[in-house]
């Protein structure tokens, strides 16, 4: 069994997620919407580590995104979702070497972190506007389109690293 939280570089490789999530590079956007670094950190850590260390490191990489970002949002119930899911994806499939299919992943989570937003704003604040709707739309398709195409760049490159420390 895959031991990642044990290891110190491996969990401080989450730190680089709120620092860029910071920085935002602008040649890395699309319309001015970042990829969701928190999907492409999670992605392989739960795919190594499996679902129940998938699911704390979401809820430990939303609670910190959270804190730094505000706005009575919360990435938690999506992220802690995502990673069991991926966690569970990892333990019962085939070991994935494909990075088609981290893209797909990767865009998968995005929309979910983006619909739970879209949620959020309809359900719980009660914002229900054409204009909302649009814009939730555009940032939600954004977001997952762009964090698709840079996970088989990121993840995959983790993905080996987390592999092979995990086994040695």
């Amino acid at each position: 069994m895959a031991r990642l939280h044990a290891q110190p570089l491996c969990v401080a490789s989450a730190l680089v997620v709120p620092i860029v999530t910071l920085a935002q590079p602008s040649w890395l956007t699309l319309s001015g919407i970042a990829p969701s670094w928190a999907v492409l950190w999670l992605l392989p850590w739960a795919l190594v580590d499996g679902p129940v260390s998938g699911a704390m490191a979401g809820a430990a990489m939303a609670l910190v995104l959270d804190g730094l970002g505000g706005g009575g949002l919360t990435q938690l119930p999506a992220l802690m979702v995502l990673g069991w899911w991926f966690g569970r994806v990892g333990r019962r499939g085939q070991p994935i070497y494909r990075s088609l299919n981290l893209g797909l992943l990767a865009w998968m989570g995005a929309m979910v972190v983006g619909l739970s937003f879209w949620l959020q704003l309809r359900l719980v604040q009660g914002l229900d506007t054409p204009l909302l709707q649009h814009w939730a739309w555009h940032l939600c398709l954004a977001q997952a389109l762009i964090t698709g195409l840079v996970a088989p760049f990121i993840a995959s490159w983790q993905l080996l690293l987390w592999r092979r420390r995990s086994t040695s």
